[in-house]
């Protein structure tokens, strides 16, 4: 498959009330999102929770720069890594799976290939303590050499403008 037919993703570091991760697949016409508190992890012995949160128009995901307080979500935001993924969701006879499917069969695997995320990680939907659906992220596999526990949301640079969450903010302006 051709790196421009695979699907993509993209991981925004976004300062709002509380900072945290925004985890987007591109599925069909939408970006399928989850807000992981922690950030996305290259450690296996992580388990991040991740909660879902609206879909996002695919034009959102290059989207860097301060939504206004009051507006849904606002603060200041980044991308973090983006890239492509590849589904690898298979059924118990090892038939491939329609990702939009396993996703709503509450288990999907992928091969993230990103600027800083590489590797295959996989969704897992379970029943929290609310009684709400959330959802672990998991990288699968053995760590990357490079890779890192939690992801310093204040040190971090954007892959596309190479701004921090500071600089971005004075500048104010989305790019």
């Amino acid at each position: 498959m051709a790196t421009e037919e695979r699907p993509r993703f993209v991981v925004q570091i976004h300062d709002a009330r509380r900072t945290h991760f925004d985890f987007r697949l591109l599925v069909g016409d939408v970006l399928k999102s989850w807000s992981v508190p922690r950030g996305p992890s290259a450690d296996p012995g992580d388990k991040r929770l991740a909660v879902p949160t609206q879909d996002h128009p695919p034009s959102y995901e290059d989207f860097e720069g301060v939504i206004p307080t009051g507006e849904y979500g606002g603060g200041t935001v980044i991308v973090w890594d983006r890239g492509t993924y590849e589904p690898l969701s298979h059924d118990r006879r090892g038939r491939p799976v329609d990702f939009a499917e396993s996703l709503r069969r509450g288990h999907a695997t992928f091969r993230l290939r990103g600027s800083k995320l590489r590797g295959e990680y996989a969704l897992t939907r379970f029943r929290g303590r609310d009684g709400e659906d959330a959802w672990l992220l998991v990288r699968k596999g053995a760590a990357q050499r490079s890779g890192h526990g939690s992801p310093d949301p204040r040190r971090a640079r954007s892959v596309r403008t190479g701004r921090t969450l500071a600089q971005v903010a004075a500048d104010g302006a989305a790019r």
